[in-house]
């Protein structure tokens, strides 16, 4: 019964609210920064590589290290091969317009999770929509709402769905049991987690800006190898990519398999452009201008959805397996990694998997920790933390039992539910946001590093962080 109603929901949202959402909503905001993910991509790329102001804060970097744990993970990897195997190679299309456009709604709620961050105990700092929702809405009952939302999104949901896609790569072996092999996944999975969790924030970004950067070169390059073994066939795999997108025959003879939804889903579980996660990272981060986090959030959706992505999804398409609905999921990158490496290909593709999903579990942890203390606030103590962290690791070591549909469904209906009411509220905020580009633009064109005033935008005394600096020249 369950699996009936939040299939049935999942189709709903993606039929006919998130369609318009997500492709209206980022090229609404692509205009009213006038395609800042084209026209600041270079200087985004110039800002991740800036240190913290304080050397014991999160930089820029790091908070990208975090934020790109949770997108990168195994969305990139099995959400890709789902997406193709039932919707068709045009769904990367459709992947790739999401990104486009997602940048554009990313850049705003990672610079607002900036300008409405709250000052730490320690000097630091942290913040999210919830925050924003709370400061910049005036409405507390909705700050909390959403971040209940976050919390069953990325510690259920999310996390469940990850736990899942990791057992489910071990299947491809001959000595899985369905009886037993689950529980011993989730088993490892729920240690390792808990040896992270248990270590803090500062640990979270400490591991994840060592373990990211490695696996993504390392994933990157085997999918390139298979473009060159198979480069040939390549222009055909682009050309279908395009053609298929635009059979609006097929699409609109079955929407809820057609290449625009699958690549409406699976791209936004990838790149969760605009759905109010990345800024619980971005917020986190020390830096002098709200706008430099919001470009280097912008930059992580490309960094997921048009490299790691599209590398995996050209493998895929280049690897001459044709992709069917029984190859949906694992079984198809097996199958495509085997094609080129041999068993070794079998093997590389489950520590692959293994090391995205880890890293996505301590992103998707790190987004549920910082909103359970925003609804608690004073009365967040060891003991309670302490219960709320073990709930987290019990709840992978049983995602990894949970059926194919179910997971991905659960999963796409919460992330749904994150969207409704972040899109809106970041809409409502937008002015805020692009008076700090403007800002932000105005200061670099006079040679400055720029340094950010809340009264610039008419927020003074009305945010918890940003006073009246001296500014630095370059």
């Amino acid at each position: 019964m369950y699996a009936n109603f939040i299939g049935s929901l999942s189709g709903f949202l993606y039929t006919y609210i998130l369609p318009l959402l997500l492709i209206g909503g980022g090229l609404y905001f692509s205009f009213k920064t006038n395609f800042a993910q084209i026209r600041l991509l270079k200087e985004s790329i110039k800002v991740v590589s800036e240190p913290a102001e304080d050397k014991e804060a999160m930089s820029s970097f790091q908070a990208l290290m975090v934020s790109t744990a949770s997108r990168v993970g195994t969305g990139n990897i099995v959400g890709v091969s789902t997406a193709i195997c039932i919707g068709g190679a045009g769904s990367v299309f459709w992947m790739w317009v999401v990104a486009f456009l997602g940048s554009a709604s990313a850049f705003i709620e990672s610079t607002l999770a900036q300008i409405y961050k709250k000052r730490d105990k320690e000097g630091g700092s942290y913040g999210g929509p919830a925050h924003y929702i709370e400061d910049g809405l005036k409405s507390k009952p909705l700050g909390i709402f959403f971040a209940v939302v976050l919390i069953l999104t990325y510690m259920f949901g999310f996390n469940m769905l990850a736990g899942y896609n990791i057992n489910s790569s071990y299947a491809t072996y001959s000595f899985y049991n369905p009886e037993v092999t689950p529980m011993i996944v989730g088993g490892v999975l729920a240690v390792l987690t808990a040896f992270s969790i248990f270590g803090g924030g500062k640990k979270l970004s400490e591991i994840t800006s060592l373990l990211v950067p490695i696996m993504s070169v390392i994933y990157i390059a085997a999918a390139i190898i298979i473009m060159f073994k198979n480069i040939a066939i390549l222009p055909s795999v682009i050309g279908d990519i395009f053609s298929q997108a635009f059979d609006f025959k097929a699409i609109f003879g079955g929407f809820a398999g057609s290449a625009i939804m699958l690549g409406l889903k699976r791209g936004l579980y990838s790149n969760e452009a605009g759905i109010g996660s990345a800024p619980n990272a971005a917020a986190a981060a020390d830096v002098s201008h709200p706008v430099k986090q919001g470009l280097v959030q912008m930059m992580a959706v490309y960094l997921d959805t048009w490299v790691i992505c599209t590398a995996t999804a050209l493998m895929l398409l280049s690897s001459g397996i044709a992709p069917t609905a029984e190859l949906a999921g694992a079984p198809y990158n097996v199958a495509a990694l085997t094609s080129a490496f041999g068993s070794f290909g079998q093997h590389f593709f489950v520590i692959a998997l293994s090391l995205f999903g880890f890293t996505t579990l301590i992103g998707n942890y790190y987004y549920s920790e910082s909103n359970f203390k925003y609804i608690f606030g004073d009365k967040v103590n060891k003991s309670n933390l302490t219960i709320f962290r073990a709930v987290a690791v019990i709840v992978i070591f049983f995602g990894t039992g949970m059926e194919f549909g179910v997971a991905w469904d659960t999963a796409d209906v919460l992330m749904a539910a994150m969207a409704l009411i972040n899109i809106p509220t970041i809409f409502i905020l937008k002015d805020q946001a692009i008076d700090c580009l403007n800002d932000y633009i105005s200061q670099r064109k006079n040679g400055k590093n720029p340094v950010f005033k809340a009264s610039t935008i008419g927020l003074a005394g009305k945010v918890d962080f940003w006073g009246e600096t001296k500014e630095k020249n370059l």
